[in-house]
C-alpha cells in the first residue's frame, strides 16, 4: 500500500506533533539532543527537520519504516558513529534508525558538536563541495 502523502509541517513543533508511536519518540529524543549540543537554526526544509550552522549540518526525517538521521559532512564522523552510511551529494552520511535501534544521547551530542565544528572550520558544505573531489 503506498504511503499517503500529507502536507509538510510548517514548523518543527508541528512536524513532531504529526508523528506517532516510536517514530515520534525517536524524533523528539534526537531533536532534544541536537538542540542541546550546539546553537543551531532549526527549520522545516524538504519536508523534514534540517539544522543549520554556517550551512546545513544535519537532518532528521521520519519515514514510514525508519527515522533517518543524516549529516552533510557525515563521512567525516564515522569514527564517532561507524553505522553512518555514506551516500548522496557532498560528504553526506546517514543513519537509519528503526524501532529498537540503540543510539546514545552522548553519541548524538558528539556527532552534532563535531559536525558544527567542521562547518565552522570548513564553511558551508553545499558551497564548497566539488562533486567527486574530497577535501
Amino acid at each position: 500500500m503506498p504511503m499517503q502523502k500529507s502536507a509538510p509541517a510548517g514548523h518543527p513543533d508541528a512536524y513532531v506533533a504529526s508523528l506517532s508511536g516510536w517514530r515520534q519518540r525517536y524524533v523528539q529524543a534526537l531533536r532534544e539532543a541536537v538542540l542541546s549540543a550546539a546553537p543551531l537554526s532549526e527549520v522545516i526544509k524538504w519536508g523534514h527537520l534540517v539544522y543549520f550552522s554556517n550551512g546545513p549540518v544535519l537532518l532528521i526525517r521520519a519515514e514510514e519504516e525508519r527515522v533517518l538521521f543524516g549529516f552533510w559532512r557525515g563521512q567525516r564522523l564515522r569514527d564517532i558513529e561507524p553505522r553512518l552510511k555514506p551516500g548522496g551529494k557532498y560528504e553526506m552520511a546517514t543513519l537509519g534508525l528503526v524501532e529498537g535501534s540503540p543510539l546514545a544521547r552522548s553519541t548524538v551530542v558528539a556527532l552534532v558538536k563535531e559536525a558544527v565544528a567542521l562547518n565552522a572550520a570548513l564553511g558551508d558544505p553545499t558551497r564548497l563541495a566539488v562533486p567527486g573531489v574530497s577535501t
